[in-house]
Protein backbone atom coordinates (compact mmCIF):
# COMPACT_ATOMS: atom_id res chain seq x y z
CA UNK A 1 0.00 0.00 0.00
CA UNK A 2 1.55 3.49 -1.06
CA UNK A 3 1.84 6.33 1.64
CA UNK A 4 -1.03 7.82 -0.37
CA UNK A 5 -3.51 5.03 -0.06
CA UNK A 6 -2.62 4.38 3.49
CA UNK A 7 -3.23 8.75 4.26
CA UNK A 8 -6.30 8.74 2.53
CA UNK A 9 -7.59 5.24 4.07
CA UNK A 10 -6.96 6.02 7.34
CA UNK A 11 -9.09 9.49 6.90
CA UNK A 12 -11.59 7.00 5.37
CA UNK A 13 -11.82 4.83 8.61
CA UNK A 14 -11.16 7.72 11.02
CA UNK A 15 -14.42 9.90 9.49
CA UNK A 16 -16.32 6.88 8.64
CA UNK A 17 -15.80 6.20 12.31
CA UNK A 18 -16.79 9.30 13.76
CA UNK A 19 -19.60 10.96 11.43
CA UNK A 20 -22.24 7.93 13.28
CA UNK A 21 -21.41 9.66 16.52
CA UNK A 22 -21.70 13.37 14.82
CA UNK A 23 -25.04 12.05 12.97
CA UNK A 24 -26.68 11.32 16.18
CA UNK A 25 -25.06 14.18 18.42
CA UNK A 26 -27.16 15.89 16.32
CA UNK A 27 -30.65 14.62 16.54
CA UNK A 28 -30.91 12.66 19.68
CA UNK A 29 -30.69 15.79 21.96
CA UNK A 30 -34.27 16.68 19.85
CA UNK A 31 -35.55 13.00 21.39
CA UNK A 32 -34.59 13.61 24.75
CA UNK A 33 -36.27 16.96 24.35
CA UNK A 34 -39.15 16.27 22.99
CA UNK A 35 -39.66 13.15 25.42
CA UNK A 36 -39.22 15.60 28.31
CA UNK A 37 -41.33 17.70 27.06
CA UNK A 38 -44.11 15.54 27.02
CA UNK A 39 -43.38 14.38 30.51
CA UNK A 40 -43.90 17.85 31.69
CA UNK A 41 -47.46 17.80 29.66
CA UNK A 42 -48.37 14.65 30.47
CA UNK A 43 -46.47 13.31 33.34
CA UNK A 44 -46.30 10.19 31.87
CA UNK A 45 -43.17 8.31 33.64
CA UNK A 46 -42.69 6.94 30.82
CA UNK A 47 -41.37 9.89 29.11
CA UNK A 48 -39.41 10.62 32.23
CA UNK A 49 -38.00 7.67 31.77
CA UNK A 50 -37.48 8.41 27.94
CA UNK A 51 -35.78 11.97 28.54
CA UNK A 52 -33.02 10.29 31.21
CA UNK A 53 -32.16 7.12 28.97
CA UNK A 54 -31.91 9.01 26.23
CA UNK A 55 -29.77 11.49 27.84
CA UNK A 56 -27.00 9.30 28.98
CA UNK A 57 -27.28 7.69 25.78
CA UNK A 58 -26.48 11.04 24.03
CA UNK A 59 -23.54 11.57 26.66
CA UNK A 60 -22.16 8.09 25.91
CA UNK A 61 -22.34 9.02 22.16
CA UNK A 62 -21.22 12.45 22.42
CA UNK A 63 -17.84 11.40 24.29
CA UNK A 64 -17.08 8.63 22.05
CA UNK A 65 -18.00 11.70 19.35
CA UNK A 66 -15.09 14.32 20.62
CA UNK A 67 -12.54 11.87 21.12
CA UNK A 68 -12.74 10.88 17.51
CA UNK A 69 -13.17 14.28 16.54
CA UNK A 70 -9.79 15.03 18.21
CA UNK A 71 -8.24 12.39 16.84
CA UNK A 72 -9.37 13.84 12.79
CA UNK A 73 -8.10 17.23 14.11
CA UNK A 74 -4.69 16.02 14.60
CA UNK A 75 -5.03 13.85 11.36
CA UNK A 76 -5.66 16.81 8.85
CA UNK A 77 -2.13 18.58 10.37
CA UNK A 78 -0.16 15.40 10.56
CA UNK A 79 -1.44 13.50 7.65
CA UNK A 80 -1.79 16.89 5.66
CA UNK A 81 0.27 19.48 6.31
CA UNK A 82 0.57 21.27 2.84
CA UNK A 83 -3.32 21.26 2.67
CA UNK A 84 -3.70 22.78 6.31
CA UNK A 85 -0.65 25.37 5.24
CA UNK A 86 -2.46 26.29 2.03
CA UNK A 87 -6.08 25.93 3.63
CA UNK A 88 -6.19 26.63 7.05
CA UNK A 89 -6.66 30.86 6.98
CA UNK A 90 -10.27 29.85 5.51
CA UNK A 91 -11.36 26.73 7.16
CA UNK A 92 -9.97 27.84 10.40
CA UNK A 93 -13.16 30.12 10.54
CA UNK A 94 -15.58 27.46 10.36
CA UNK A 95 -13.33 24.78 12.98
CA UNK A 96 -13.42 27.69 15.44
CA UNK A 97 -16.95 27.66 15.00
CA UNK A 98 -17.47 23.94 15.33
CA UNK A 99 -15.60 24.67 18.39
CA UNK A 100 -17.64 26.83 20.75
CA UNK A 101 -20.74 25.02 19.53
CA UNK A 102 -18.92 21.82 20.57
CA UNK A 103 -18.09 23.48 24.26
CA UNK A 104 -21.28 25.43 24.26
CA UNK A 105 -22.66 21.22 23.85
CA UNK A 106 -21.06 20.23 26.42
CA UNK A 107 -21.51 22.52 28.92
CA UNK A 108 -25.72 22.09 28.69
CA UNK A 109 -25.45 18.93 28.46
CA UNK A 110 -23.59 18.99 31.85
CA UNK A 111 -26.23 20.61 33.19
CA UNK A 112 -28.60 18.46 31.70
CA UNK A 113 -27.32 15.43 32.84
CA UNK A 114 -26.47 16.74 36.61
CA UNK A 115 -29.35 19.16 37.59
CA UNK A 116 -32.94 17.36 36.93
CA UNK A 117 -33.35 18.31 40.79
CA UNK A 118 -31.13 21.51 40.75
CA UNK A 119 -32.41 23.71 37.99
CA UNK A 120 -36.37 24.49 37.45
CA UNK A 121 -38.09 22.16 34.94
CA UNK A 122 -38.02 25.23 32.49
CA UNK A 123 -34.56 25.84 32.85
CA UNK A 124 -33.44 22.03 32.31
CA UNK A 125 -35.57 22.18 29.40
CA UNK A 126 -33.52 25.07 28.05
CA UNK A 127 -30.32 23.66 28.49
CA UNK A 128 -31.75 20.54 26.65
CA UNK A 129 -32.95 23.02 23.80
CA UNK A 130 -29.37 24.62 23.64
CA UNK A 131 -27.57 21.08 23.58
CA UNK A 132 -29.80 20.32 20.13
CA UNK A 133 -29.58 23.55 18.95
CA UNK A 134 -25.20 23.45 19.79
CA UNK A 135 -25.22 19.95 18.37
CA UNK A 136 -27.07 21.23 14.96
CA UNK A 137 -24.58 24.18 14.82
CA UNK A 138 -21.34 22.18 15.01
CA UNK A 139 -22.21 19.44 12.19
CA UNK A 140 -23.60 22.86 10.16
CA UNK A 141 -19.83 24.29 10.38
CA UNK A 142 -17.80 21.24 9.79
CA UNK A 143 -20.10 20.59 6.70
CA UNK A 144 -19.11 24.29 5.69
CA UNK A 145 -15.42 23.59 5.77
CA UNK A 146 -15.93 20.30 4.24
CA UNK A 147 -18.38 22.50 1.45
CA UNK A 148 -15.40 24.82 0.68
CA UNK A 149 -13.13 22.21 -0.19
CA UNK A 150 -15.67 21.35 -3.17
CA UNK A 151 -15.99 25.02 -4.58
CA UNK A 152 -13.16 26.90 -2.90
CA UNK A 153 -14.29 30.81 -3.27
CA UNK A 154 -13.30 33.83 -0.99
CA UNK A 155 -9.45 34.61 -1.83
CA UNK A 156 -7.32 34.95 -4.92
CA UNK A 157 -4.18 32.32 -5.67
CA UNK A 158 -1.03 34.25 -6.17
CA UNK A 159 2.41 32.89 -6.33
CA UNK A 160 1.13 29.35 -4.46
CA UNK A 161 -1.00 30.83 -1.78
CA UNK A 162 -4.08 32.51 -1.23
CA UNK A 163 -4.21 36.28 -0.62
CA UNK A 164 -6.94 38.65 -0.33
CA UNK A 165 -8.53 36.02 1.35
CA UNK A 166 -12.49 36.54 2.91
CA UNK A 167 -13.67 34.02 5.45
CA UNK A 168 -17.29 35.15 5.42
CA UNK A 169 -17.59 34.86 1.51
CA UNK A 170 -15.57 31.39 1.77
CA UNK A 171 -18.45 30.16 4.51
CA UNK A 172 -21.03 31.04 1.70
CA UNK A 173 -19.22 29.00 -0.74
CA UNK A 174 -22.48 28.20 -3.44
CA UNK A 175 -21.98 23.93 -2.18
CA UNK A 176 -22.40 25.49 1.46
CA UNK A 177 -26.35 25.55 1.38
CA UNK A 178 -27.54 22.11 -0.58
CA UNK A 179 -24.45 20.16 1.62
CA UNK A 180 -26.14 21.34 4.87
CA UNK A 181 -29.83 20.98 4.19
CA UNK A 182 -28.57 17.59 2.91
CA UNK A 183 -26.47 16.03 5.87
CA UNK A 184 -28.78 17.66 8.70
CA UNK A 185 -31.88 16.44 7.22
CA UNK A 186 -29.87 12.79 7.33
CA UNK A 187 -28.68 13.12 10.86
CA UNK A 188 -32.40 13.33 11.81
CA UNK A 189 -33.68 11.16 9.26
CA UNK A 190 -31.13 8.44 10.48
CA UNK A 191 -31.75 8.79 14.13
CA UNK A 192 -35.49 8.94 14.14
CA UNK A 193 -35.78 6.60 12.17
CA UNK A 194 -32.76 4.54 13.77
CA UNK A 195 -34.66 5.05 16.83
CA UNK A 196 -38.00 4.51 15.95
CA UNK A 197 -36.98 1.31 13.88
CA UNK A 198 -34.90 -0.46 17.45
CA UNK A 199 -38.37 -0.15 18.94
CA UNK A 200 -40.64 -1.50 16.06
CA UNK A 201 -38.24 -4.80 16.36
CA UNK A 202 -38.52 -4.72 20.29
CA UNK A 203 -42.78 -4.16 19.82
CA UNK A 204 -42.78 -6.83 17.41
CA UNK A 205 -41.51 -9.29 19.83
CA UNK A 206 -43.37 -7.40 22.98
CA UNK A 207 -45.34 -4.55 22.88
CA UNK A 208 -45.08 -2.36 25.90
CA UNK A 209 -45.51 0.98 26.70
CA UNK A 210 -41.78 2.36 26.71
CA UNK A 211 -41.27 1.41 23.38
CA UNK A 212 -44.76 2.78 21.89
CA UNK A 213 -43.50 6.18 23.33
CA UNK A 214 -39.66 5.91 21.95
CA UNK A 215 -41.29 4.42 18.49
CA UNK A 216 -43.82 7.26 18.12
CA UNK A 217 -40.69 10.35 19.19
CA UNK A 218 -38.31 8.32 16.75
CA UNK A 219 -41.13 9.13 13.68
CA UNK A 220 -41.88 12.46 14.57
CA UNK A 221 -38.32 12.99 14.16
CA UNK A 222 -36.94 10.86 11.55
CA UNK A 223 -40.38 10.40 9.21
CA UNK A 224 -40.27 14.25 8.08
CA UNK A 225 -36.73 14.26 7.43
CA UNK A 226 -37.05 11.46 5.60
CA UNK A 227 -39.56 12.22 3.19
CA UNK A 228 -37.95 15.69 2.87
CA UNK A 229 -34.81 14.40 1.64
CA UNK A 230 -35.11 13.63 -1.83
CA UNK A 231 -36.12 16.94 -2.33
CA UNK A 232 -32.43 18.14 -0.66
CA UNK A 233 -30.96 15.81 -3.08
CA UNK A 234 -32.52 17.26 -6.08
CA UNK A 235 -31.10 20.46 -4.97
CA UNK A 236 -27.60 19.20 -4.05
CA UNK A 237 -27.95 17.33 -7.67
CA UNK A 238 -28.47 20.55 -8.98
CA UNK A 239 -25.60 22.15 -7.41
CA UNK A 240 -23.25 19.43 -8.55
CA UNK A 241 -24.34 19.44 -12.03
CA UNK A 242 -23.57 23.34 -11.98
CA UNK A 243 -19.94 23.25 -10.11
CA UNK A 244 -19.01 19.21 -10.20
CA UNK A 245 -20.03 17.67 -13.49
CA UNK A 246 -16.91 15.52 -13.30
CA UNK A 247 -18.33 14.43 -9.79
CA UNK A 248 -22.21 14.17 -11.10
CA UNK A 249 -20.85 11.84 -14.59
CA UNK A 250 -18.81 9.53 -12.22
CA UNK A 251 -22.18 9.20 -10.32
CA UNK A 252 -24.16 8.48 -13.37
CA UNK A 253 -21.55 6.70 -15.25
CA UNK A 254 -21.60 9.14 -17.92
CA UNK A 255 -18.50 8.70 -20.16
CA UNK A 256 -19.47 11.26 -22.87
CA UNK A 257 -21.13 14.46 -23.14
CA UNK A 258 -24.73 14.09 -24.51
CA UNK A 259 -28.68 15.85 -24.20
CA UNK A 260 -31.21 13.84 -22.59
CA UNK A 261 -28.50 12.01 -20.57
CA UNK A 262 -30.22 8.81 -18.77
CA UNK A 263 -29.43 7.88 -15.33
CA UNK A 264 -27.51 4.21 -14.49
CA UNK A 265 -29.34 2.17 -12.31
CA UNK A 266 -26.90 -0.27 -10.99
CA UNK A 267 -24.32 -2.12 -13.73
CA UNK A 268 -27.00 -1.07 -16.24
CA UNK A 269 -30.42 0.05 -16.24
CA UNK A 270 -30.78 3.23 -17.74
CA UNK A 271 -33.83 5.75 -17.38
CA UNK A 272 -33.81 8.03 -20.52
CA UNK A 273 -33.66 11.60 -20.31
CA UNK A 274 -33.98 11.40 -16.19
CA UNK A 275 -30.20 13.14 -15.50
CA UNK A 276 -30.77 15.45 -17.53
CA UNK A 277 -34.46 16.48 -15.90
CA UNK A 278 -32.94 15.84 -12.59
CA UNK A 279 -29.68 17.97 -12.65
CA UNK A 280 -31.39 21.09 -14.93
CA UNK A 281 -35.34 19.83 -14.97
CA UNK A 282 -34.66 20.10 -18.95
CA UNK A 283 -35.12 16.25 -20.41
CA UNK A 284 -32.89 17.52 -23.28
CA UNK A 285 -30.58 19.81 -21.68
CA UNK A 286 -27.02 18.94 -21.90
CA UNK A 287 -25.19 17.18 -19.52
CA UNK A 288 -21.05 16.74 -18.89
CA UNK A 289 -19.90 13.13 -19.15
CA UNK A 290 -16.40 12.24 -18.27
CA UNK A 291 -14.94 12.59 -21.41
CA UNK A 292 -14.92 16.62 -20.89
CA UNK A 293 -11.97 16.46 -18.19
CA UNK A 294 -8.69 14.67 -18.22
CA UNK A 295 -8.22 11.59 -17.82
CA UNK A 296 -6.06 12.41 -14.85
CA UNK A 297 -9.09 14.32 -13.31
CA UNK A 298 -11.34 11.25 -13.26
CA UNK A 299 -12.37 9.85 -9.55
CA UNK A 300 -12.96 6.27 -9.38
CA UNK A 301 -16.04 6.36 -11.41
CA UNK A 302 -17.36 1.99 -10.21
CA UNK A 303 -16.98 3.42 -6.10
CA UNK A 304 -18.65 6.55 -6.84
CA UNK A 305 -21.42 4.89 -8.71
CA UNK A 306 -21.95 2.44 -6.22
CA UNK A 307 -21.74 4.46 -3.42
CA UNK A 308 -24.69 7.24 -5.37
CA UNK A 309 -26.82 4.19 -5.81
CA UNK A 310 -26.47 2.79 -2.00
CA UNK A 311 -27.36 6.31 -0.89
CA UNK A 312 -30.60 6.62 -3.10
CA UNK A 313 -31.82 3.94 -2.62
CA UNK A 314 -31.80 3.54 1.25
CA UNK A 315 -32.65 6.99 1.10
CA UNK A 316 -36.06 6.71 -1.09
CA UNK A 317 -36.91 3.24 1.29
CA UNK A 318 -36.69 5.83 4.23
CA UNK A 319 -38.92 8.12 2.14
CA UNK A 320 -41.66 5.91 1.66
CA UNK A 321 -41.47 4.50 5.21
CA UNK A 322 -41.73 7.95 6.06
CA UNK A 323 -44.58 8.66 3.93
CA UNK A 324 -46.12 5.25 5.27
CA UNK A 325 -46.02 6.36 8.63
CA UNK A 326 -47.64 9.96 7.65
CA UNK A 327 -50.65 8.04 6.14
CA UNK A 328 -51.19 6.19 9.12
CA UNK A 329 -51.20 9.25 11.50
CA UNK A 330 -53.40 10.80 9.24
CA UNK A 331 -56.08 8.02 9.23
CA UNK A 332 -55.52 7.78 12.89
CA UNK A 333 -54.24 4.61 13.24
CA UNK A 334 -51.86 2.65 15.94
CA UNK A 335 -48.47 1.68 15.05
CA UNK A 336 -48.25 -0.77 17.57
CA UNK A 337 -51.23 -2.84 15.57
CA UNK A 338 -49.76 -2.37 12.08
CA UNK A 339 -46.97 -5.68 12.09
CA UNK A 340 -46.45 -5.13 8.80
CA UNK A 341 -45.42 -1.08 9.19
CA UNK A 342 -43.19 -2.10 12.42
CA UNK A 343 -41.53 -4.70 9.88
CA UNK A 344 -40.72 -2.40 7.82
CA UNK A 345 -39.45 0.26 10.01
CA UNK A 346 -37.13 -2.00 11.88
CA UNK A 347 -35.48 -2.67 8.38
CA UNK A 348 -35.10 0.67 7.78
CA UNK A 349 -32.70 1.25 11.60
CA UNK A 350 -29.75 1.05 10.26
CA UNK A 351 -30.57 2.28 6.31
CA UNK A 352 -29.94 5.84 6.98
CA UNK A 353 -26.78 5.52 8.90
CA UNK A 354 -25.40 3.24 5.71
CA UNK A 355 -26.77 5.91 3.71
CA UNK A 356 -24.97 8.40 5.26
CA UNK A 357 -21.51 6.51 5.28
CA UNK A 358 -22.31 6.15 1.29
CA UNK A 359 -23.18 10.16 0.66
CA UNK A 360 -19.78 10.90 2.39
CA UNK A 361 -18.03 8.28 -0.06
CA UNK A 362 -19.57 9.69 -2.99
CA UNK A 363 -18.77 13.46 -1.65
CA UNK A 364 -15.36 12.87 -1.16
CA UNK A 365 -14.44 10.26 -3.64
CA UNK A 366 -16.41 12.04 -6.30
CA UNK A 367 -13.84 15.36 -5.50
CA UNK A 368 -10.67 13.18 -6.06
CA UNK A 369 -7.88 13.70 -7.34
CA UNK A 370 -8.52 16.91 -5.79
CA UNK A 371 -7.99 17.88 -1.76
CA UNK A 372 -9.25 21.42 -2.82
CA UNK A 373 -11.45 21.21 -6.02
CA UNK A 374 -9.19 22.49 -8.79
CA UNK A 375 -6.78 24.40 -6.69
CA UNK A 376 -4.68 21.46 -4.57
CA UNK A 377 -4.40 17.55 -5.83
CA UNK A 378 -4.46 14.77 -3.53
CA UNK A 379 -0.98 14.11 -3.95
CA UNK A 380 0.37 17.06 -3.59
CA UNK A 381 -0.86 17.58 -0.08
CA UNK A 382 -0.04 14.25 1.74
CA UNK A 383 2.75 13.70 4.38
CA UNK A 384 6.21 12.92 3.28
CA UNK A 385 7.03 11.23 6.19
CA UNK A 386 7.54 7.36 5.16
CA UNK A 387 5.76 4.05 6.72
CA UNK A 388 1.99 5.36 6.74
CA UNK A 389 0.74 1.93 6.50
CA UNK A 390 1.74 1.67 10.41
CA UNK A 391 -0.15 4.50 11.82
CA UNK A 392 -3.11 3.23 9.49
CA UNK A 393 -3.35 0.14 10.80
CA UNK A 394 -2.94 1.07 14.87
CA UNK A 395 -6.03 3.83 14.28
CA UNK A 396 -8.35 1.09 12.50
CA UNK A 397 -7.87 -1.65 15.37
CA UNK A 398 -8.48 0.76 18.27
CA UNK A 399 -11.46 2.04 16.44
CA UNK A 400 -12.68 -1.81 16.10
CA UNK A 401 -12.31 -2.06 19.69
CA UNK A 402 -13.92 1.10 20.58
CA UNK A 403 -16.54 0.06 18.37
CA UNK A 404 -17.02 -3.02 20.15
CA UNK A 405 -17.01 -1.24 23.66
CA UNK A 406 -19.73 1.40 22.55
CA UNK A 407 -21.84 -1.57 21.11
CA UNK A 408 -22.16 -3.11 24.12
CA UNK A 409 -22.80 0.13 26.63
CA UNK A 410 -25.73 0.62 24.14
CA UNK A 411 -26.56 -3.05 24.18
CA UNK A 412 -27.31 -3.02 27.69
CA UNK A 413 -28.67 0.73 27.94
CA UNK A 414 -31.12 -0.34 25.25
CA UNK A 415 -31.88 -3.93 24.20
CA UNK A 416 -31.71 -5.57 28.11
CA UNK A 417 -32.98 -2.18 29.55
CA UNK A 418 -35.96 -3.89 31.80
CA UNK A 419 -37.79 -0.85 30.52
CA UNK A 420 -37.59 -2.04 27.15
Amino acid sequence: MSDLLAARSQMAVSLAFHIIFAVIGIAMPVLMVLAERRWLRTRDPVYLDLAKRWARGTAILFAVGAVSGTVLSFELGLLWPKFMALAGPIIGMPFSLEGFAFFTEAIFLGVYLYGWDKVSPRAHLLAGVLVAVSGAASGIFVVIANAWMNTPVGFRFANGMFVDIDPVAAMLTPAAFPQVLHMTLAAYAATGLGVAGIHAFLMLRRGRAFNRAALTLGLFVGAPAAVLQPISGDIAARYVARKQPVKLAAMEVLYETRSGAPITIGPGIRIPYALSLLAFHDPHAVVRGLDAAPRDEWPNVRLVHLSFDVMVVLGSYMAVVGLWAGWLALRRRDFATQRRFLGALAIAAPCGFISVEAGWMVTELGRQPWVIFGVLRTADAVTPMPGLIVPFSVITVLYCGLATIVGIVLYRQIIRSPAA
